[in-house]
């Protein structure tokens, strides 16, 4: 049977690094729609250049573009056994999307993740967020800082703060998640389909809860 997991947060909660730890785990592929939309971005596509109006002030891509290009994503091949859904769905439009599209496989999401951290702790880590401006290789000023400041290890090009992670942007995005995604967490525990874990614990021991779970919830 596929295994749909949604992983629910505020920009900043950890999501994509549990994202791809379990992807390692369960044989299943991570798919974000952050980096859906950066890679049409950096292609300059037509969709790209509407998605950076809305991702560059921090506001949500509109529902239906993002259901179309999650919807295409999800009928490839090497998600016949499932997938690990990050930053999508944001809005419960975009979740009876997402749940229009699996019936039609046959298929149906099997558990959502809610990832709780702090305000203040999210504003630190994303404020203090560095990109790569070759390869998207990513530091952070104060927890995994490079060698040399502003300059990245692997191949020397200049690090960059994204638009998206400038303090005001990031205050922002987070009010935008707030009033805009949170329902969801209502929509999902009345389906009895909502977990809790506590985001600010370590790297593997948030890994650890969340494989639990699925294992509990996962027929043998």
């Amino acid at each position: 049977m596929a295994l749909f997991v949604i992983l629910l947060g505020p920009p900043g909660a950890g999501k994509g690094t549990q994202a791809k730890r379990l992807t390692e785990t369960l044989g299943i592929p991570q798919i974000s729609s952050g980096d859906l939309f950066r890679k049409h971005v950096q292609a300059a596509s037509e969709l790209g250049q509407l998605a950076k109006t809305y991702l560059d002030k921090g506001l949500l891509v509109p529902d239906d573009v993002t259901i179309g290009m999650v919807g295409e994503r999800l009928s490839r091949a090497d998600c016949a056994q499932g997938a690990l859904l990050d930053g999508f769905p944001r809005t419960v439009a975009q979740s009876d999307g997402l749940d229009a599209q699996l019936a039609a496989r046959g298929a149906a999401v099997n558990l959502v993740v809610k990832v709780r951290v702090r305000r203040e702790v999210l504003v630190r880590r994303l404020s203090g967020r560095r990109t790569c401006r070759q390869a998207g290789h990513i530091y952070h000023i104060e927890y995994h800082p490079p060698a040399r400041p502003g300059v990245c290890d692997i191949d020397g090009s200049p690090l960059v703060q994204r638009d998206d992670d400038r303090e005001d942007t990031v205050e922002k995005r987070i009010q935008v998640y707030l009033g805009q995604t949170a329902p969801l967490e209502a929509h999902y525990r009345d389906r009895g389909l909502l977990f809790e874990v506590d985001g600010e614990r370590s790297v593997a021991e948030v890994t650890e809860a969340l494989l639990q779970e699925i294992a509990r919830r996962t027929p043998a």
